[in-house]
């Protein structure tokens, strides 16, 4: 029986698809080899089996997160725009949500459609269209939203930069990073899809700049976790412990970056800075391949997204099941 423990990658081995996108933050896979990045000159970009690339959809301010419901559109989720949108198969798109409790939305950061089409939002912060006055002040102020048959309601507050959000195997926890400072929480769903109190979740610390974007689970119920600054990908396991798969990190940059985020200094700029050499801030994972075995991974500076071999499958999309 195969297993995450003790798997790495060196750099080389990474393979690249795609071309041209820009900043495909999420990546959504289906087993026929389809992909859907989010691709900031529209919605979505299309990469067919074949690699034919079709753009979808307006601009509409910064797409990042995606989830596809159970009839194959997208809904996506967009920073600077503020918005929940639908993207349609055939390249229409329209607003989904775009205020909760008569107030913006904010920056609206990740979209998760589990297996009964509940749909949970997350919101980085209420700061809009600039969410980076948010980090420069430290602003503690993202939310879960959830929408079903009872209309959008808020699950959870306070969360420092809400960035994705995922349901473990058993749909017994929503998982969610708070990506500064760097760490994970938890909350027990309840029967109604409302959320219990959080609770805290694996490594205190990923290293110096140690920033989760996007996370996954894989069929063994581990938790893999994109960490953007560091250029690198960890794997969380049930008992809290860690592993890293792969590092490209920039250590100088990573300590200048962190002090000019303690004292309120740092500029979008000093994120760029991290690239790293071969890997450019990877942001969000998904399983895909007929096996589910083939990860796939966004990126905030890269045109192309990053692809390898996993040794287990991950989950599929709720639709799937």
């Amino acid at each position: 029986m195969s297993s995450v423990k003790g798997f790495t990658l060196e750099l080389s081995q990474i393979e690249f698809v795609g071309q041209g996108l820009v900043r495909p933050e999420c990546v959504v896979a289906e087993r026929d080899g389809t992909l859907w990045a989010s691709d900031a000159r529209g919605i979505a970009t299309r990469i067919g089996p074949g690699g034919a690339q079709e753009l979808l959809g307006p601009e509409v301010g910064e797409p990042n997160g995606m989830a596809m419901d159970r009839q194959g559109n997208l809904i996506v989720a967009t920073m600077s725009g503020g918005k929940v949108y639908k993207l349609y198969r055939d390249g229409r798109s329209e607003v989904l949500l775009d205020s909760i409790e008569g107030k913006p939305l904010g920056a609206v950061n990740f979209c998760f459609i589990d297996s009964r089409d509940r749909l949970y939002i997350s919101v980085l912060t209420r700061h809009v269209p600039s969410w980076w006055d948010a980090v420069v002040g430290n602003v503690v102020d993202g939310y879960i939203l959830l929408i079903d048959d009872k209309g959008p309601r808020i699950v959870a507050d306070n969360i420092s930069m809400t960035n994705e959000v995922r349901l473990d195997p058993a749909g017994r926890f929503l998982y969610a990073v708070e990506t500064v400072p760097g760490r994970l929480i938890r909350f027990p769903v309840r029967p109604d899809g409302s959320l219990g109190d959080r609770e805290p979740f694996g490594p205190e610390s990923l290293g110096v700049g140690g920033f989760i974007d996007g996370i996954a689970f894989d069929a063994d119920g581990n938790l893999w976790a994109a960490v953007v600054c560091r250029n690198s990908l960890a794997v969380i396991f049930p008992d809290g412990s860690h592993q890293f798969v792969f590092e490209d990190p920039r250590p100088e940059i990573l300590e200048v970056m962190s002090r000019k985020l303690k004292d309120g200094t740092i500029e979008p700029s000093d994120l760029g800075a991290c690239a790293g050499s071969t890997l450019q801030l990877p942001t969000s994972i998904t399983f895909g391949g007929p096996d589910l075995r083939t990860v796939y991974m966004g990126s905030l500076a890269m045109s192309r997204l990053i692809t390898f071999r996993s040794p287990v499958a991950g989950l599929p999309l709720a639709h799937w099941r």
